[in-house]
């Protein structure tokens, strides 16, 4: 991992900026998720309508405590038994998130991640908006080059990295034991 790289990405996240980056299993496009002109920025380039929500990465739970509402014990047992790893989470959320991240809901779509990467990002700044690299209908990018070919010079910043290996997106789960995906 280029120390440089992550600290260019960090900087671009902090100011504002829209990055791609390597996950799990394809590129995502990241920013801060308390910087709504940044969400705003996303939402845009991907033709995503607002009302769906995002979902976010973070390094640890504790990341997480400013948006999230308190879990029971055995919630957080069940969302913690498959961290960090691939599964991402809607959890209910605090009344103040943004509806550019939570969308329609009362909650918020989060996952701790594994990717080494992804991980030492969310460590330098926090929890990061996690969404796929592709405009809405086309194929996620799991290239840089797939990446630069959805959004030529739109991005500030392309953290270079390898996908974490897994074939299919984060799978996707509420509390009450549903796939959403």
């Amino acid at each position: 991992m280029n120390s440089w790289h992550l600290e260019l990405a960090a900087r671009s996240i902090r100011s504002g900026g829209v990055l791609a980056y390597p996950t799990e299993a394809v590129w995502g496009l990241g920013c801060d998720p308390h910087n709504d002109a940044a969400i705003r920025r996303i939402l845009e380039l991907k033709g995503r309508p607002a009302h769906k929500g995002l979902v976010l990465v973070a390094s640890s739970l504790q990341q997480l405590d400013e948006l999230l509402l308190p879990l029971n014990d055995d919630d957080l047992a069940q969302v913690m038994s498959t961290w960090p790893g691939p599964v991402t989470w809607v959890l209910p959320c605090r009344r103040e998130v943004s509806p550019l991240l939570r969308g329609q809901h009362q909650s918020l779509a989060v996952r701790i991640t594994d990717h080494p990467l992804v991980r030492a990002l969310c460590d330098e700044v926090g929890p990061v908006v996690s969404t796929s690299a592709n405009p809405a209908g086309r194929e996620p990018a799991r290239t840089a080059m797939r990446v630069r070919q959805y959004f030529t010079d739109q991005l500030d910043c392309i953290l270079p990295g390898a996908l974490g290996g897994r074939a299919q997106p984060s799978e996707i789960r509420t509390l009450s034991g549903q796939r959403l995906r």
